[in-house]
């Protein structure tokens, strides 16, 4: 990505309001084992600075990492934003968006929905799950099914036990799946209920299966970004839950993670990790998302501390018995990158790759300089990360500041190539070794 910040002042509210291109990052700040994390800045509004969504034209994509190219999967799709690559191949892809119950107050909240209507984020969600098929390996889909439809805001999808798992944003749901079925053939279930409406802040909820399936793990993000609306509405969020996949029976598995979204069985230790969207307003550089193993039991600090014991001074009353106990995360990704996806890989396609984690970060709005919109990759050595990170997928914002696609979940197909959900290109990329 490169470009020039463009500011646009509005006097009346003291709002500097970006819409323009990030510089190139070259020295990744915010990334790592152990960030720099420079003092909190407060402001009475927040900078807001996104790329405003101008679609991809034919025949253009992001550029891969050398070594690397890209091509389309399928196009054509409503606000893909996840994926789930069934054991025979086909794909299942989220299209989706957030139920627009939650009510912006104020002078800021009114500039922040704009600002999000701009960036692509605003539109009806289209609640449906569906299925592509390439059936000649030849790495496009020619066959579009709908799987299910009809759904409520729908994110995250996980099988096992023979069942397909859909995680709406107010609850999970299931129904039997039989290999090769192009669409579900029995009504969906409710398993259990999740934290969601009336405000649903953060609406997303990701769902994963344990290796011996016989638990689900599944992720509810924050209703505000610091406790803003009353830490009473924050019940059973900003956590993993874990859930009985046959009772539906669920506990809190692990709390004080603001908004986590991706999460995978590491290969090595076999140990779930997660990535994590962290505050805003504190500064360009202030919080970075993280990638983290996830312990059982554990507090990450959300919304007393950040990064272990570093205080945000904001939240009223303070914990200081919780923020004692708060885990440090193992791998910064950078402050509003809004890291999303996350997949380990485990395929012989890319030799390169194995055993590291891909990520795909959605792009910041509360940083002068933009940060994210792009893919990257994380090396891991004897099950932790080992170097820096590697960009994979770039330029997804162009040079005149314009997003023309946004990143989301990321998956491999059943050849060993990684597949990207665009939801604002409305793509599906497909990353394979050049030849």
């Amino acid at each position: 990505m490169s470009g020039v910040r463009h500011l646009a002042p509005l006097a009346a509210v003291g709002l500097a309001f970006a819409l323009g291109a990030a510089a190139q990052q070259s020295d990744w700040t915010g990334f790592g084992a152990s960030p720099e994390l420079p003092a909190p800045k407060h402001y009475l509004i927040p900078t807001l600075n996104i790329a405003p969504a101008s679609p991809w034209a034919p025949g253009e994509a992001p550029t891969a990492a050398p070594g690397l190219a890209v091509s389309r999967f399928a196009e054509g799709l409503d606000h893909p934003r996840w994926l789930y690559v069934l054991p025979n191949g086909d794909v299942l892809v989220a299209e989706t968006n957030g139920p627009g119950l939650e009510k912006p107050k104020g002078i800021r909240g009114a500039f922040m929905k704009s600002a999000m209507k701009t960036a692509g984020a605003a539109a009806p969600s289209a609640n449906r799950i569906t299925l592509l098929r390439d059936a000649d390996r030849d790495g496009v889909a020619e066959t579009r099914t709908v799987f299910t439809q009809n759904l409520y805001s729908p994110f995250g999808m996980a099988l096992a036990g023979g069942q397909i798992y859909i995680a709406n944003t107010d609850g999970l749901v299931h129904a039997a799946y039989r290999r090769g079925d192009t669409a579900l053939a029995s009504p969906l279930v409710r398993l259990t209920e999740l934290p969601g409406p009336p405000i649903d802040h953060h609406w997303t909820k990701n769902v994963i299966a344990s290796p011996d399936g016989t638990k689900l793990y599944v992720t509810v993000g924050s209703n505000s970004n610091v406790g803003e609306n009353g830490m009473a509405v924050e019940a059973g969020r900003a956590a993993i839950w874990e859930v009985n996949r046959i009772t539906g029976v669920k506990r809190l598995f692990a709390t004080g993670l603001r908004n986590p979204n991706g999460m995978a069985w590491e290969p090595v230790t076999r140990r779930l990790w997660t990535v994590v969207n962290e505050r805003d307003e504190l500064g360009d550089d202030l919080v970075p998302d993280y990638l983290t193993s996830v312990r059982d039991g554990g507090f990450y600090g959300w919304p007393y501390s950040y990064y272990g014991a570093h205080v945000d001074a904001r939240v009223k009353p303070g914990r200081p018995d919780l923020i004692q106990t708060a885990l440090v995360p193992d791998y910064a990704l950078g402050a509003h990158t809004a890291s999303l996806g996350l997949t380990f890989y485990e395929g012989r396609l890319m030799p390169a790759y194995r055993g590291g984690a891909f990520i795909g970060q959605h792009g910041s709005w509360n940083r002068s300089h933009l940060n994210g919109y792009w893919v990257i990759f994380v090396p891991f050595a004897g099950g932790m990360p080992s170097r820096g990170p590697q960009l994979v997928l770039s330029d997804f914002v162009d040079k005149a500041g314009h997003a023309r696609g946004r990143p989301v979940g990321v998956s491999v197909d059943s050849t060993g190539a990684l597949l990207v959900a665009d939801d604002v290109g409305g793509i599906i990329w497909r990353v394979t070794p050049a030849r």
